[in-house]
């Protein structure tokens, strides 16, 4: 008999799941940002869907997790903004308003969005 490879046949299927976890603080900003300036917004100024006072921001999974940063309803550029998780005197929101542009007025509408994922997997292998 010829020599001749011998191996097993394995079949595998994998399901993967992406769970989001959004999280959503607002602010209303009390006075104007100038073009040039940086409008920084602590953790205890914001509040949540409910209503209530934010107490921490939610630290963002490494590799797993996006922000969004919206002025009066309209979606940022991310390079604009600075995002730092943590409670009251840690977390906050700073948006660099670029110069040459319109300023943030008072009474504007800050949205932060926070979403983490979490993926799992589960494969099934076949004999």
């Amino acid at each position: 008999m010829a020599l001749q490879l011998m191996k097993l046949l394995v079949t595998a299927t994998t399901t993967t799941n992406t769970v989001p976890t959004p999280e959503k603080f607002f602010h209303v900003t009390a006075g104007e940002t100038a073009a040039g300036a940086t409008l920084t917004i602590d953790t205890a100024d914001f509040f949540d869907d409910t209503g209530a006072a934010s107490t921490d921001l939610p630290a963002l999974a490494a590799g797993n997790s996006m922000f969004n940063v919206y002025v009066n309803g309209v979606l940022q550029m991310q390079g604009i903004a600075t995002y730092t998780p943590g409670a009251t005197t840690v977390g906050s929101l700073a948006i660099a308003v670029p110069a040459g542009s319109e300023p943030i007025l008072a009474n504007t509408p800050i949205v932060l969005e926070v979403i983490n994922f979490t993926p799992s997997s589960t494969t099934t292998v076949n004999t």
